[in-house]
């Protein structure tokens, strides 16, 4: 198998619209009489196993974890201030389901944040509960393969965070 790429097998790596998962393999499929390689990923948190073709993994969003201090970064963003918009729900909950599903850590922590203060008052909807919990699980998820803890510690980590801001 030829391709050139910078995926290891046996290494975590993150698509965007499920989170991380855990690159098994590289095979060969024959599509439309055609070979092509695709990754085999599982996400083992939604019992998922994915097949991706290799030279369209950068295009659909496939990245390696972020770096510690690129995470550090979007940590920071917990500790600003929330941006409350005046729109309707239905176009927030859109906008933050994009930010969830773009893989981008900061763009995640920026969900959680605007939602977090709602969910300290017990005034969220359950569609707000939920976009809320998606984004917890994902940033907590690849915070616990980066620094090697279970998921249950990167979630408190996130909610220590939170309560300090």
């Amino acid at each position: 198998m030829a391709g050139a790429h910078k995926f290891r097998v046996g290494s975590w790596v993150v698509y965007p619209p499920h989170g991380v998962g855990k690159l098994e393999s590289i095979e060969e499929f024959v599509v439309d009489g055609e070979a092509s390689e695709f990754f085999v990923i599982s996400v083992t948190k939604s019992k998922l196993v994915l097949r991706l073709p290799v030279k369209k993994a950068e295009q659909i969003g496939l990245r390696c974890l972020t770096s510690k201090e690129d995470m550090q970064d979007a940590l920071s963003v917990l500790l600003q201030k929330t941006r409350k918009k005046k729109t309707m729900w239905s176009k927030r909950a859109q906008e933050y389901e994009a930010k969830i599903n773009s893989g981008d850590p900061c763009a995640i922590a920026e969900v959680i944040r605007d939602l977090h203060k709602d969910s300290a008052n017990n005034t969220q909807s359950f569609s707000e509960r939920q976009i809320y919990q998606l984004a917890i699980e994902r940033l907590a998820r690849e915070i616990s393969i980066i620094e090697k803890i279970a998921e249950d510690e990167a979630r408190r980590k996130l909610e220590t965070i939170l309560q300090a801001a």
